[in-house]
């Protein structure tokens, strides 16, 4: 996010540097990762043509879902076995809606099916995404990255060494020092007059107080997500196959035992194939799928509630009715403060930890051209939620559609401005996941139950006085100007402004546990469904079946830091740090 100020010159000359790159093969991705391929370079006995290879190859591991937790436990594994990566999605280098963070709006407003993104919608009535790229969410998220408390990890049983050691090898290679923006600056000295102190600096460091902490995107405002810690794989041990959707783990059940054996996925055309593990006892399948693909896959595969199992016909392998279940999401509110002009864009880069359980960050400005205002712009939206009207049952997929495609162009003003976010941390209240249908494309259902738990909507209340408190400070309302409008102005303004499929009341500003339930929107840091001594023991091995592990963020009990991107790449690296130990000790040199 630094050099923003050059930001007009790069819209201009990244594109073409980038295809000068390209052309000239020097930055080809394809030449930096050789083993990535499409899925249709796989070939099995149970395809239904043959081409390419793999047919004749078992793996040690076989990872599915090449996300944040996926692409750095693979590089770390083919350092001494091999693995093969299977992701459903493509991959991010040379796509601009991915890699510009003046695009970071695009891939969350693309509903394509060959999107970077794939959006749901809660029961809750809260619009979401989830990763279907290389990388996983680091590709489509606003880059923010900030560590665990130490707490956390003694809490859930790592090895703070390790931990540590870990999250440098992610720092080392795709985290970076912000250029502060004009408006996290306002927020930053808002928030300190306040009293949400101390001052932190720059660190990478859960701390109460206020801080400024890293991001993965460059001083060109380039991304570089997880997808890029492939780089560190040794090449001859990886074989990474883009656009590999999974349908389900193979099990040997002729054992006291079930054990993953294989998968069975499908390639770009649909057709299918089956990826083999080695016979050894060492041999895993390690889903890190994240916490929808997760416990779906597990359930696909045979794994779950056994009514779930039975309501859709699917032959169980292992009944576990805690698959699924304590699905958390952090519930995320905004206000949204217009400016008289021209605000220079900005992710969250200052963040508010307070000691009332939620944290205040901010975003501001907008970095695209006229044609992208016909988008959704996610969380970030400054459109009008007409959804609101619909009631509940008629929230069809059609009626979203036809909302999608009729809805008002806004003029380039009605971007001017920022917002000020405040997110529940650790929310108490919990929902569950649940499949729709056996079609491993279709997301599942998920219910997060926002604010059920009282605690939760105090808390969202002390956040928003906090955000009162900021947009009243000296400091902020010396370079908002929006002392000239009212705080109640605002929350008005920004019930208006909010997208989610929840009806809005007309005492939003008055109430503000009715603006915390009519405004909330999400911040894409949900979690669970398989956690631990539950659906998986501590080492994330599944419960009851052999051969099979979880490595996500579907394992939490709560969301780490202020943001979870960081440890959940540091926990793949981890566990790959661990596995590799546990197997061979010291000659894993490591």
């Amino acid at each position: 996010m630094a050099m923003i100020g050059a930001a007009p010159i790069l819209t201009l000359f990244l594109p073409l540097f980038l295809s000068f790159s390209v052309s000239q093969g020097k930055q080809s991705w394809e030449q930096k990762y050789p083993f990535i391929k499409p899925a249709s370079s796989f070939s099995s006995s149970s395809s239904s043509s043959s081409s390419g290879s793999g047919a004749d190859r078992a793996y040690d591991y076989i990872i599915v879902g090449g996300g944040t937790a996926g692409c750095p436990l693979a590089a770390t594994l083919s350092r001494n076995f091999s693995v093969l990566l299977l992701e459903r999605g493509g991959v991010p280098f040379g796509n601009l809606n991915v890699s510009y963070m003046k695009n970071f709006h695009l891939s969350l407003a693309d509903t394509s099916p060959t999107s970077a993104s794939q959006a749901f919608a809660s029961t809750d009535g809260v619009i979401n995404s989830r990763g279907r790229v290389l990388g996983g969410g680091s590709s489509i998220n606003a880059g923010f990255y900030s560590r665990a408390n130490p707490r956390y990890v003694r809490k859930v049983g790592w090895d703070e060494k390790v931990a540590n050691e870990s999250f440098n090898w992610v720092e080392k290679q795709i985290v970076y020092r912000p250029k502060l923006a004009p408006w996290q600056k306002a927020v930053r000295d808002g928030l300190l007059e306040v009293g949400v102190s101390p001052f932190n600096g720059f660190s990478y460091d859960h701390l109460y107080g206020t801080k400024v902490g890293g991001t993965i995107f460059d001083h060109f405002g380039l991304r570089h997500s997880a997808a890029e810690l492939l780089a560190s794989a040794t090449p001859e041990n990886l074989r990474v196959l883009i656009h590999a959707t999974v349908l389900k783990i193979v099990f040997d059940t002729t054992g006291n035992k079930p054990r993953a054996v294989g998968v069975l996925f499908k390639d770009e055309h649909g057709r299918q194939h089956q990826a083999n593990l080695a016979g050894t006892r060492w041999s895993e399948v390690v889903l890190t799928a994240g916490a929808m693909g997760s416990p779906q896959l597990l359930m696909l595969s045979g794994v779950g509630p056994a009514a779930e199992l039975r309501r859709l016909n699917i032959p169980a392998v292992l009944e576990n009715e805690f698959v699924g279940k304590g699905m958390v999401d952090n519930p995320m509110n905004s206000v949204f403060v217009p400016s008289a002009r021209a605000v220079e864009q900005s992710l969250i880069q200052t963040v508010g930890i307070t000691r009332k359980g939620v944290y205040i960050e901010a975003s501001s400005g907008f970095g695209q051209s006229q044609d992208s205002i016909r988008c959704n712009h996610g969380i970030f939206s400054a459109e009008i939620g007409q959804l609101s009207t619909i009631p509940p049952k008629q929230r069809t997929r059609e009626a979203i559609l036809a909302y999608t495609k009729t809805k008002k162009d806004l003029p380039h003003e009605a971007f001017k401005g920022g917002f000020i976010l405040e997110k529940v941390a650790n929310p108490k209240s919990t929902g569950h996941l649940t499949l729709t249908t056996t079609d491993v494309d279709e997301n599942p259902s998920v219910t997060f139950n926002y604010f059920k738990h009282p605690y939760d909507l105090q808390r969202c209340v002390d956040g928003i006085r906090t955000v009162e408190m900021v947009l009243r400070s000296r400091n902020f309302t010396n370079f908002s100007q929006c002392d000239k409008v009212s705080v109640e102005r605002l929350l008005n303004m920004s019930v208006k402004a909010n997208v989610n499929l929840i009806p809005k009341h007309t005492n939003d500003s008055k109430s503000l546990e009715q603006f915390c339930k009519d405004t909330v929107i999400t911040i894409w840091h949900y979690h669970g469904g398989c956690h631990v001594e539950k659906v998986v023991s501590p080492d994330y091995q599944v419960i009851g079946v052999q051969g099979l592990r979880v490595v996500d963020g579907s394992t939490f009990n709560q969301s780490p830091g202020t943001n979870p991107q960081a440890t959940v790449m540091m926990m793949g690296r981890y566990m790959g740090v661990k596995i590799l130990r546990e197997r061979l000790g010291s000659s894993a040199g490591i």
